[in-house]
């Protein structure tokens, strides 16, 4: 009966947001990859907010259902069988009765967990801007495809049905990425620290101000270029979200300086390398939304950059990566094992981090593992100093 109901909500939904496009005839930008999509989408809502009504989805909805229910309205949460009610009885009104209101301009995330998924997206709304913003060697929800090669060309489905009047915004440092630029007739610009994109971050530095975290970075574009500082965020994601944003803002027509001032209040999504206080005057980064393999190492690395008496890292099992599982976790072991004071795993799969961790080199005394949250946060309780920087990443099911 569930899936009888769901079925009928997604024509539903489908028919009434393609419905709502044509009405309404918004500007449409698409982002896809596997890391830093609602980073992206939200640095493109800073930048194009300044200008112009602009949506994006408050929450990750980036599946046959969010999408079509961004388009539909700005909605923060989902619910039962009333909420879908109202939803479809709005969507009725608004296509009758035209608002004035509407966005000029919706930002939309295009997420992908099996073949198909992209096709059936881009059938309800097909951009004229696409942004591919990452990848990485294991991709996340690669269980369900060949392999990795499978997860790239369902993604780059986007870049490939981009009007030939429309823009590719590719990830310049990511090998993966920019071979969709073999499969677009669309204008292709890129971004990255690679001294080929077109839109270059240099000068990149992150450090922690007391209880707040500060990036620095330059943005340079057709020989101009901006000094960006962004507060309250970590990590070269953020970068890359940024630079990504600014040519989105660059293709609407606005100037590099203006674009710079757009991300003075900018913030970072909730669980996204966020700093926040801890017991004992330590620190935590909390990157806790999900995790992936090139996700992970992001993370470790922005804790290997920054100032601590101790560094800590308590990360927990990575889902969704099929046959790749044993071989990724073993690799952040390695990784965490060169960049961490004190390791502590969460969860089945989060056992070969910390095998891994030991074999590399790093103490077993300095490693410990749970499977339960209790028990983990019983241990952190015991061992927290002052001084100590602690970071928490892991896939949502381990809710850490």
């Amino acid at each position: 009966m569930k899936n009888f109901f769901l079925s009928i909500l997604r024509k539903k939904l489908k028919i009434l947001a393609k419905l709502t496009l044509a009405r309404y005839s918004p500007g449409l930008v698409g982002v896809t990859g596997t890391v830093g999509k609602t980073s992206t989408k939200e640095a493109i809502r800073a930048v194009l907010s300044r200008d112009r009504r602009v949506r994006a989805p408050r929450k990750s909805f980036n599946n046959e259902l969010g999408l079509p229910l961004t388009i539909l309205g700005d909605f923060t949460e989902t619910g039962g069988v009333f909420f879908w009610m109202k939803v479809i009885l709005k969507s009725i009104s608004q296509l009758v009765f035209k608002k004035s209101n509407y966005p000029e301009v919706l930002v939309l995330e295009y997420g992908v967990d099996r073949p198909g998924d992209m096709k059936y997206l881009l059938e309800i709304a097909r951009p004229q801007i696409g942004v591919f913003t990452a990848m990485g060697e294991i991709p996340v929800h690669v269980e369900f495809f060949a392999g990795p090669e499978g997860v790239f060309r369902e993604k780059a489905k986007m870049i490939s049905q981009l009007p030939t009047t429309g823009f590719s915004v590719l990830n310049a440092d990511d090998a993966v990425v920019m071979e969709a630029r073999n499969q677009t007739r669309s204008q292709i610009v890129t971004f990255g620290f690679s001294e080929k994109a077109d839109m270059r971050i240099s000068g990149f530095t992150e450090h922690l101000d007391g209880k707040n975290s500060i990036l620095n970075f330059k943005l340079t574009y057709g020989g101009s270029f901006v000094p960006v500082r962004l507060e309250n965020v970590l990590g070269k994601g953020q970068a890359y979200s940024v630079a990504a944003a600014s040519l989105v803002g660059l293709i609407f027509g606005m100037n590099l300086v203006k674009i710079a001032e757009a991300f003075n209040n900018y913030e970072s999504p909730a669980g996204r390398l966020k700093l926040i206080p801890a017991l004992k005057e330590a620190l935590i980064i909390d990157d806790t939304y999900n995790a992936s393999p090139l996700a992970m190492e992001e993370a470790l690395e922005t804790l290997r950059s920054l100032e601590a008496k101790r560094k800590i890292a308590v990360l927990g099992d990575m889902l969704e990566i099929g046959r790749y599982t044993l071989e990724a976790h073993e690799a952040v072991g390695r990784l965490a094992a060169k960049n961490v004071d004190l390791l502590i795993t969460v969860g089945l799969r989060g056992k070969f981090i910390a095998e891994s961790a030991a074999r590399a080199g790093l103490s077993k005394k300095s490693i410990s593992s749970f499977m339960t949250l209790p028990e983990t946060v019983a241990f952190l309780r015991s061992v927290i100093k002052k001084g100590d920087l602690i970071l928490f990443k892991g896939s949502q099911v381990v809710r850490l």
